[in-house]
């Protein structure tokens, strides 16, 4: 791969790509970051994890420095654009727990507001979503009439479906190997919030470098000039990546991040 100045941005993602296996970013990650940004490049974290999420994984020395989009979009807040929101319609979140409670009642439905976890069944997340907490629970009704920042369904197989009836009213993807999908407002994507950040800051899409291994990822790679796959990204982000690094588990993101520092500074072997 060969790097030049054009790298502006660096967007991070964080499951799969910046966090190992042992959901911990590492301290090669972390110093291969902060010499990024001081080096001038902005550094924006785009994840689909809620901001108590992000608050357990990034220390505080990298949020500070950095743009952080929650939600897959939905949530984001930025020195310049300040926090933004973009929450879905009510009348969407009831019409989409109707069609689910109805045709897939064994399926976990589950919904982020604002930072806030709800769900009206009482189970144990932990093992079904790879998470530390439960959510709170709630009635069925008290659940159709939260403001939703995401709608999260595991252990649901009415994806196709799901596609048919309501794809252009809200924005689905399905991701973890196909055991979650996500669905947010049909404006929110992390593309979207990353566009709406780099325009901000005049930093030309074309030289916005984002760092991913899912399908959230996918059309956010399409709408940037450097993407980078990880090494263990799905089959379809790597063969539209401008560049395959090493997988979280061999710090694939401090592997290119060091190449654009020494770009930089090549008298620094």
């Amino acid at each position: 791969m060969k790097l030049t100045n054009d790298v502006k941005a660096i967007v991070l993602d964080l499951d799969g790509t910046l966090l190992n296996s042992q959901k911990e970013v590492s301290e090669r990650s972390k110093k291969a970051i902060l010499t990024a940004h001081e080096k001038g490049l902005a550094i924006i974290f785009a994840t689909a994890r809620p901001p108590r999420s992000v608050n357990d994984f990034l220390c505080r020395e990298l949020q500070e420095i950095a743009s952080v989009v929650y939600y897959n979009g939905a949530l984001s807040v930025d020195n310049q654009l300040g926090r933004k929101h973009y929450p879905i319609e009510q009348i969407l979140t009831e019409e989409i727990l109707n069609y689910i409670h109805t045709n897939q009642p064994d399926a976990y439905i589950s919904i982020e507001s604002e930072d806030v976890w709800y769900s009206s069944q009482t189970l144990d997340y932990k093992q079904v979503m790879k998470v530390t907490t439960n959510p709170t629970v709630i009635t069925i009704d008290e659940l159709r009439k939260t403001q939703a920042s995401k709608i999260l369904i595991s252990q649901c197989y009415d994806y196709k479906n799901l596609q048919a009836l309501f794809a252009d009213k809200v924005n689905i993807i399905c991701t973890d190997s196909g055991s979650l999908i996500q669905i947010m407002d049909k404006d929110v994507s992390k593309e979207r919030a990353v566009i709406d950040i780099c325009a901000a800051k005049r930093i030309p899409m074309d030289c916005v470098m984002p760092f991913g291994d899912d399908w959230n990822d996918f059309n956010l790679f399409r709408e940037t000039g450097l993407p980078v796959a990880m090494g263990n990204a799905i089959p379809e982000l790597k063969e539209i990546a401008f560049f395959v690094t090493g997988n979280n588990d061999e710090e694939g993101v401090a592997q290119v991040l060091e190449q654009i520092i020494f770009a930089a500074n090549p008298s620094k072997n």
